[in-house]
């Protein structure tokens, strides 16, 4: 891998700069769609269904190209790659703003989180090698993380703002031409070309077979409600058990004979990772479906306005900021108490939360909300600022980053199923759709679902290791440094 920390300062800065322009593109996009969701569905005669693929189809991509992303920045060199998913999700964007239909939209939304899958991993990598170890590869994370935090509060508002008597909908995809145009400039000018020394060989039917998979249990999850459960949307989720199966089988012997894996099946034998990437999937299923039963039903059912949910709904990231920096800064040594202690909080507040909702009914407010949106904020920032770093600390420094982009993709996974299931519990029961009081006891149930999958998490706490072994990407790194070297990664999606 050629190292570029002799390079001047300035260069490596502005070239940390545009990764991190196109990074906050990316975490904006992932959350602004939930806000203009039903100015979208509204204007382009969309159905729920078609509401879900647009969140969960950018989800879906983004974590099935997540690890092939990395793996071809290793191979054809991460600057290039990094490019070319600039451009692309730049591109796919502008396909979006300008989609007549719901299937084209769901179709720029798949292709964004695709492209954003080849970019994002490139991302630690850059830092990895642009950046000395210790003070300046820190501060580099460390506005890696500050980014992290703004993607997710500006999303909303954006959305907000510019669809609630704003110029409308499909400027949440506009705004991402300048702001790409300027990532893509930057990256060209400034960013130095890197690769593996030894570059592994992609494993194209792994790839085949976990996209299957997954596409074979997420498309009837979504659909077959709409549909009333035809009998090959069971066939599908049925069929999706041995294609998986058969991925699990494939990556092994693959392994057996020495060549390179998706996903090296030997890390699920370690207790820790195989119950944190469990927790995360179930976590993370539980915060996707939260936020977009919240738009369900505050805009849907009682007509809040967008820029009204996104302002009650920074009261989510105003309770993550009350503890994530004193979680990361002092955490380390209880880290798996945090987790015990945060993932029941996160259930409980949701708990009251649907309590409050279902009480209420039509009639309530934005103060009977945003106090159990806060605390569950503060729960999760006891959760996950420390959460990957504990799940990956006891592995084999060789192990960490194939370990880090399986997490990655389970963590998306999970955001994708999230959304589907939301939808199954949101539509499944009596009563939604006739009117605001329906809608509020939907939305009253799948938070129950989200408090479910967050006391799940709770539960699987105990397996993890008490406290976090190494931390940062110079003690994860394995000997090539490769893009998925650090804990860090995404896990603020």
């Amino acid at each position: 891998m050629q190292d570029s920390t002799d390079r001047t300062p300035r260069a490596r800065w502005l070239a940390l700069l545009a990764v991190l322009l196109a990074t906050f593109m990316d975490l904006v996009d992932v959350t602004i769609v939930g806000v203009a969701l039903r100015a979208i569905q509204t204007d382009l005669d969309a159905s729920y269904a078609a509401g879900q693929w647009f969140t969960a189809g950018y989800t879906l991509a983004f974590a099935l190209l997540l690890v092939t992303g990395g793996r071809l920045g290793d191979i054809h060199g991460r600057r290039r790659v990094f490019v070319i998913g600039v451009a692309g999700f730049t591109a796919a964007s502008a396909l979006a703003a300008a989609a007549p239909t719901a299937g084209l939209l769901v179709a720029a939304r798949v292709a964004q989180g695709a492209f954003g899958g080849v970019m994002v991993p490139q991302v630690m990598s850059i830092i990895a090698t642009e950046f000395r170890p210790g003070r300046e590869r820190t501060l580099a994370i460390s506005l890696y993380g500050v980014v992290l935090g703004a993607g997710q509060v500006s999303g909303p508002m954006l959305g907000g703002l510019l669809t609630g008597g704003g110029p409308g909908w499909r400027w949440i995809f506009l705004i991402n031409l300048p702001v790409g145009a300027v990532a893509l400039a930057g990256a060209l000018r400034w960013m130095n070309e890197s690769r593996a020394e030894r570059p592994p060989r992609l494993d194209l039917p792994g790839m085949v077979l976990v996209s299957a998979g997954s596409l074979l249990l997420a498309y009837p999850l979504v659909q077959g409600r709409e549909l009333d459960w035809p009998w090959w949307t069971l066939a599908s989720m049925a069929a999706a058990v041995p294609v998986l199966y058969a991925f699990v089988r494939h990556q092994r012997r693959r392994e057996r004979r020495g060549r390179a894996v998706l996903v090296p099946m030997g890390l699920f034998l370690r207790r820790s990772f195989a119950a944190g990437n469990a927790l995360l999937f179930v976590l993370f299923s539980g915060v996707s479906a939260y936020f977009i039963v919240l738009t369900w039903t505050f805009q849907f059912g009682l007509g809040w306005s967008p820029l009204r949910v996104a302002l009650v709904g920074l009261a989510w990231p105003a309770g993550i900021a009350c503890t994530a920096q004193l979680t990361n800064r002092y955490g380390q040594p209880r880290a798996r108490f945090l987790v015990a202690l945060g993932t029941p909080a996160m259930a409980a507040f949701t708990a009251v939360l649907a309590w409050s909702v279902a009480r209420h009914g039509e009639h309530v407010t934005a103060w009977q909300v945003a106090p159990w949106l806060f605390g569950a904020g503060i729960g999760m920032g006891l959760t996950i600022p420390i959460l990957s770093n504990l799940v990956l600390g006891d592995l084999p420094p060789d192990d960490a980053g194939a370990a880090s982009g399986v997490l990655n993709s389970v963590i998306q996974l999970g955001n994708a199923m999230g959304v589907a299931l939301a939808g199954v519990v949101f539509f499944g029961g009596h009563g939604t759709g006739s009117g605001p009081g329906g809608f509020a006891g939907a939305g009253a149930r799948t938070l129950l679902f989200s408090a479910v999958a967050f006391a799940l998490a709770a539960l699987l706490s105990p397996l993890l290791p008490r406290r976090v072994a190494r931390t940062g990407p110079d003690a994860a790194a394995g000997p090539e440094g490769g893009p998925e070297d650090s804990p860090l990664l995404s896990t603020g999606r």
